[in-house]
């Protein structure tokens, strides 16, 4: 459903990404973990089309088609959805119109009809629902004024309510609580499917209690180093980067 091919980035004349392949296969968790700078948000940003990397190369492949000269909003009505690690304040633009634009803009490019207010409201308090938000969160602007956990949680009702193919969680549990922490996991479990596939980038191995990846990847200098089932997090936390892999990771 994923494929990164040979991927490589530079931002600002510094090599952040140095080779990078990786294959994600439909029903799969996969979990990215490093050390800081080791490329983990740069990956994220290379495969969503954000502005700050303007220098690379390789092959994103979504479903077979090469999605790197793709605009960020064509990637995302493609079925890719990127849950930011800070996810930014946007005053003045109300909640729900701001998801039901999103929306209709989705089923636009589907060649489907667009939703009317009503039938968008009882569809949100749906997936208000399972997030355990309440409607509140609607009539405020999009992230403002937000604590860390609203706006994580706001940003898994995105994920909820546009339905993408491929889900990136860029550090998503950083800044939660663990009572937020729960409910966002068991969010992203009530999305998960044999049709969807999602990447998971973390420093804690806590968040892979609730969201169990079929595959963890350790990355260092820009290149995934080691791979492994859910004990590797384990392992991980218990001997650190250094002990896991050694020079490979310095």
């Amino acid at each position: 459903m994923l494929e990164v091919k040979d991927l490589k980035a530079t931002i600002e004349d510094k090599s952040i990404l140095n080779g990078l392949s990786l294959t994600m296969k439909p029903g799969e968790v996969h979990a990215i973990m490093g050390p800081n700078g080791s490329g983990k948000s740069t990956l994220a940003k290379v495969i969503s089309g954000h502005p700050d990397v303007e220098d690379f190369s390789g092959d994103v492949l979504l479903e077979g088609d090469n999605i790197l000269e793709l605009e960020p909003d064509e990637r995302a009505n493609k079925g890719l959805f990127l849950a930011f690690q800070y996810p930014v304040d946007i005053p003045g633009v109300n909640n729900a119109e701001f998801l039901r634009m999103a929306y209709n803009a989705k089923q636009k490019f589907n060649n489907k009809e667009e939703i009317d207010p009503f039938d968008f409201n009882d569809l949100i308090k749906e997936k208000l629902t399972i997030l355990n938000m309440k409607e509140k969160f609607l009539d405020r602007p999009v992230n403002h004024g937000f604590s860390g956990g609203e706006k994580k949680r706001n940003e898994i009702l995105q994920l909820l309510l546009l339905d993408p193919k491929v889900v990136i969680l860029d550090e998503t549990d950083s800044g939660l609580d663990i009572d937020s922490l729960k409910q966002v996991a068991e969010a992203i479990n009530y999305f998960k499917a044999k049709d969807k596939t999602i990447l998971v980038i973390t420093h804690y191995q806590r968040l892979l209690n609730y969201i169990v990846p079929d595959y963890v990847h350790i990355m260092s200098e820009g290149k995934i180093v080691q791979s492994g089932d859910k004990s590797l997090a384990l392992t991980l936390e218990d001997k650190g980067y250094d002990g896991l892999v050694g020079e490979a990771v310095k």
